[in-house]
Protein backbone atom coordinates (compact mmCIF):
# COMPACT_ATOMS: atom_id res chain seq x y z
CA UNK A 1 0.00 0.00 0.00
CA UNK A 2 1.42 3.56 -1.10
CA UNK A 3 1.75 5.85 1.84
CA UNK A 4 0.11 9.42 1.25
CA UNK A 5 0.25 12.52 3.38
CA UNK A 6 -3.55 12.15 3.84
CA UNK A 7 -2.85 8.64 5.76
CA UNK A 8 -0.48 10.92 8.20
CA UNK A 9 -2.98 13.39 8.36
CA UNK A 10 -5.30 11.62 9.33
CA UNK A 11 -3.00 10.01 12.24
CA UNK A 12 -2.85 13.35 13.44
CA UNK A 13 -6.25 14.26 13.58
CA UNK A 14 -6.92 10.94 15.79
CA UNK A 15 -4.24 11.96 18.36
CA UNK A 16 -5.24 15.59 18.35
CA UNK A 17 -8.53 14.44 19.06
CA UNK A 18 -7.71 11.42 21.62
CA UNK A 19 -8.98 8.55 19.51
CA UNK A 20 -7.51 5.43 18.44
CA UNK A 21 -9.30 4.69 16.05
CA UNK A 22 -8.56 5.21 12.39
CA UNK A 23 -9.71 4.56 9.08
CA UNK A 24 -6.73 4.49 6.69
CA UNK A 25 -7.13 2.94 3.00
CA UNK A 26 -10.83 1.81 3.67
CA UNK A 27 -9.83 -0.15 6.70
CA UNK A 28 -10.60 0.90 9.96
CA UNK A 29 -7.54 0.37 12.57
CA UNK A 30 -8.20 0.29 16.31
CA UNK A 31 -4.57 0.65 18.39
CA UNK A 32 -4.46 -0.18 21.65
CA UNK A 33 -2.79 2.94 22.67
CA UNK A 34 -2.41 6.49 21.91
CA UNK A 35 1.82 5.50 22.25
CA UNK A 36 0.75 2.74 19.16
CA UNK A 37 -0.96 5.17 17.22
CA UNK A 38 2.21 7.33 17.51
CA UNK A 39 4.67 4.85 16.56
CA UNK A 40 1.87 4.28 13.30
CA UNK A 41 2.08 8.00 12.51
CA UNK A 42 5.83 8.04 12.51
CA UNK A 43 6.39 4.82 10.57
CA UNK A 44 4.18 6.00 8.42
CA UNK A 45 5.76 9.10 8.52
CA UNK A 46 9.35 7.25 7.61
CA UNK A 47 7.51 4.87 4.51
CA UNK A 48 6.83 8.28 3.21
CA UNK A 49 9.85 9.92 3.05
CA UNK A 50 11.33 7.24 1.75
CA UNK A 51 9.07 6.69 -1.16
CA UNK A 52 9.60 10.47 -1.68
CA UNK A 53 13.55 10.62 -1.78
CA UNK A 54 13.53 12.51 1.97
CA UNK A 55 16.03 11.91 4.56
CA UNK A 56 15.60 13.07 7.89
CA UNK A 57 17.56 16.19 8.61
CA UNK A 58 20.12 16.00 10.89
CA UNK A 59 19.90 17.65 13.94
CA UNK A 60 22.27 18.42 16.49
CA UNK A 61 21.23 19.49 20.79
CA UNK A 62 23.84 21.36 23.04
CA UNK A 63 23.39 20.90 26.44
CA UNK A 64 25.34 23.41 28.55
CA UNK A 65 25.79 22.30 32.17
CA UNK A 66 27.28 25.02 35.07
CA UNK A 67 26.79 28.35 36.39
CA UNK A 68 27.25 29.62 33.07
CA UNK A 69 30.34 32.65 33.85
Amino acid sequence: MAVSQTDIDNLNAAIARGVRSVTLGGQTVTYSTTDALIKARNDLQAQLNAQNGKRRSKQTYIFQNGRGY
